[in-house]
């Protein structure tokens, strides 16, 4: 049986960030990084526009980050957090630098910092329009390097065990499903690290990956550790419109700071009626405009206009982006750009302390899984990588500091599953999935939500789902649609409770 003295479950960047600094200082200790396919399909390697860092004191301050860090998050922020992120911010960045990460300079051979909806300055450091992944890339060549790193490919977590001893909930294992040989397994750990990111994948359009099924919120809360806020759902304003495809391509923030503009089927910019910022309003703004726009004209899309930018200095800042256009046959120097908002990242979930500890003994959450207080209502642009970053630095302090006083649980535990009787059924339960993206997607931007349909329809799908578990042994569709089942209710749960109405709702 497998034993390992820390489990994260995860590849992102708060993971592997985590397992990095974690593993240097604590030579000692086993790690297990267990990820449900390859460790770089993760949305830290979609990032495209970077981190914000507040690095030139003279026209910037940490005080000015603050500031529209608040204003983004609709004063829901954690005040504390949000200061405390900010402040280690060049501290972070120092050690992505000197595990060679590359982000671009200008020919002064000074950071070429990018502007975003809502920031007050140009603050965020970026590597092209590919941020993500050079982060992404860096931190695993530097975890295959440590001998006291497993990275387990093709592993899904199933669920996490916990023990219950004087009322006090502790995790001390996990079961999941080892896709390399067919077989489902347990591993017995001293603590778990969550960094399985959002949940994106619940409705139809996004620019999440496949393997964004809200895994982690499902898991802790079925472990018993608190959720809060999964009614604040950040929805992207670009995302490339491709129909009924699903992910989407996104488009970086960064190229509306260049300059891009928002128009409709008449080619007429309509932000401004909505925001004096106009193109550079927070997500929430832009997307809710974007939406009203869609419905009046009764469209499906608005498009991103480029035509009046430097086609050469486009290309070259963003060439994945155009690269990607160009494929499809759209370049941005003449063509329009349909777009449409997208379901981006989660501000809540699993609630957790300035160290990243849940509610349940030995149980971590960082990256965006984790409910942190630094978000809000509305995540501010390119804060997700920086805190990712801050909070793997704060739990792997807090873990190094506490747990030579953890103990692995005495239980052996063997999983008994019967064997699969049709697969067939992955069939069907990819279509429950489309159901559930359906039902969400109608509810979360509906003006008027009825919570008791929602529950109704849920329940009915629910049923169907269970017809078909009786039928056979976990597999991977019926794992992760049980997760998305979960975090449907949890949501729409959230959203009864705080009543939150439609212009909050793309918070």
């Amino acid at each position: 049986m497998l034993k390992t003295d820390i489990l994260i479950i995860g590849s992102g960047i708060s993971g592997l960030f985590f397992a990095m600094k974690t593993a240097k200082k604590r030579p000692d200790l086993s790690i297990v990084i267990m990820t449900k396919k390859t460790a770089p399909n993760t949305n830290t390697q979609l990032a495209q526009g970077g981190i914000a860092v507040v690095t030139n004191h003279i026209k910037d301050s940490f005080e000015q980050h603050i500031k529209d860090t608040l204003k983004s998050g609709g004063g829901h922020c954690d005040q504390a957090i949000v200061k405390m992120v900010i402040e280690q911010a060049p501290e972070r960045l120092e050690e992505l630098l000197k595990i060679g990460t590359s982000f671009d300079k200008n020919q002064e051979g000074q950071w070429d910092l990018g502007l975003e909806g809502g920031h007050s300055q140009h603050r965020i450091l970026h590597h092209k329009d590919s941020s993500g992944l050079e982060i992404e890339k860096k931190l695993l060549k530097i975890i295959e390097q440590l001998p006291n790193i497993q990275l387990f490919e093709n592993y899904q977590v199933i669920d996490l065990n916990t023990e219950t001893k004087q009322e006090q909930t502790t995790s001390c294992g996990a079961f999941f499903y080892d896709k390399n040989t067919d077989q489902i397994k347990y591993i017995r750990t001293r603590c778990i690290v969550l960094s399985t990111g959002g949940c994106g994948q619940l409705f139809e359009n996004t620019t999440n990956p496949e393997i964004a099924t809200g895994d982690g919120i499902a898991m802790a809360a079925r472990a018993g550790a608190e959720i809060e806020d999964m009614q604040y759902i950040q929805f992207h304003p670009t995302a490339l419109f491709r129909g009924e495809k699903n992910p989407l391509f996104l488009i970086s923030e960064a190229v509306r700071g260049f300059g891009a503009h928002i128009v409709n089927e008449e080619g007429k910019r309509f932000l401004f009626k909505y925001d004096s910022r106009g193109e550079l309003a927070t997500r929430d703004i832009v997307s809710h405009a974007i939406y009203r726009e869609m419905h009046e004209s009764r469209k499906k899309h608005v498009y991103l206009d480029c035509r009046h930018l430097d086609p050469s200095a486009f290309y070259q800042k963003f060439p994945s982006i155009a690269k990607h256009c160009n494929e499809i046959e759209l370049f941005p120097e003449k063509d329009l750009i349909p777009i449409v908002p997208a379901a981006h990242y989660q501000c809540g979930g699993i609630k957790v302390d300035r160290n990243g500890l849940t509610t349940v003994k030995n149980l971590y959450a960082i990256g965006e899984c984790a409910r942190t207080g630094l978000h809000g209502k509305n995540r501010l642009a390119s804060n997700s990588l920086l805190e990712a970053l801050v909070f793997a630095h704060q739990a792997s302090e807090n873990i190094n500091s506490t747990i030579d006083s953890f103990e692995f649980s005495s239980k052996i535990l063997v999983p008994k599953f019967t064997g699969t009787e049709n697969k067939k059924d992955h069939v069907t339960f990819l279509v429950l999935k489309k159901e559930i993206q359906a039902l969400l997607t109608n509810f979360y931007l509906s003006e008027e939500r009825d919570t008791d349909f929602a529950f109704q329809k849920i329940k009915l799908i629910k049923n169907a789902a269970e017809t078909l578990a009786a039928k056979q042994q976990i597999t991977i569709p019926f794992i992760e649609f049980s997760n998305m089942l979960t975090v449907a209710l949890i949501i729409i749960k959230h959203c009864k409770k705080r009543k939150t109405p439609f212009i909050m709702s793309l918070n």
